[in-house]
């Protein structure tokens, strides 16, 4: 582990729903995008499997499932260390999916169900009880799920995962500021608005929430 506690993770002992490897695989994912996991930081599979409550198993699983993607390094008998993300990965990170999600969620405007975007809202009143109790794990993990069921009603498999591949590779360093100036929710709050926005039919309002709510991952937030 590293030197600090590092961020609290879910206790997952009593948990049924899903794998322990893909729960796992999971909460740090969203640690690593909070940028509660930081860059060099190196972690042992026996003490994560401590703060998680399981055997170590599936928590090599899990870290290796997270090396094939690039999020972590092996470290021969120590753990695995944290990859660093430059400020250019990250600006061409965000530009891509600025390509790709406002022109996507602007033409739901018109065609998604009314109770499909509904079906959100859940998804989007979590990321906004999230972002109040400075849950940062919880705040992006719901927020994954959000966005990416969104662009799932454009109804196309592929482009639900390079977005969500770009998710994973980006970091969010400055979640934690913004949640003790407590400024997240307000950027929490705009995924109601880009609901309401979606049910009123509304393309110009929508392209211009997305444009704004993507606009903090690189600016606002990414500081």
């Amino acid at each position: 582990m590293a030197a600090h506690d590092g961020p609290a993770l879910p206790a997952l002992g009593g948990q049924r729903t899903g794998s322990y490897r893909e729960l796992v695989a999971d909460a740090l994912r969203a640690a690593l995008v909070a940028g509660e996991l930081r860059p060099g930081e190196v972690h042992s599979v026996p003490a994560l499997a401590g703060r998680f409550g399981i055997s170590a198993t599936p928590v090599r699983e899990a870290l290796l499932d997270l090396a094939k993607e690039g999020l972590l390094d092996p470290v021969p008998n120590k753990g695995f260390r944290v990859t660093a993300v430059s400020d250019r990965q990250l600006d061409e990170y965000t530009h891509i999916r600025s390509l790709i999600e406002i022109p996507t969620v602007t033409g739901l405007a018109s065609t998604a169900d009314a109770t499909a975007l509904e079906a959100l809202r859940p998804a989007a009143e979590e990321i906004v009880t999230a972002a109040a109790a400075g849950d940062l794990i919880a705040y992006v993990e719901a927020d994954r799920r959000f966005h990416l069921g969104l662009l799932a009603l454009a109804g196309n498999e592929h482009l639900v995962e390079v977005v969500g591949d770009l998710r994973k590779r980006s970091r969010l360093y400055g979640l934690t500021a913004l949640a003790e100036r407590g400024l997240l929710r307000a950027s929490a709050e705009e995924h109601l608005e880009l609901l309401d926005v979606l049910l009123a039919r509304d393309g110009a309002a929508v392209q211009a929430v997305m444009t704004r709510h993507l606009g903090h991952v690189r600016g606002l937030w990414a500081r």
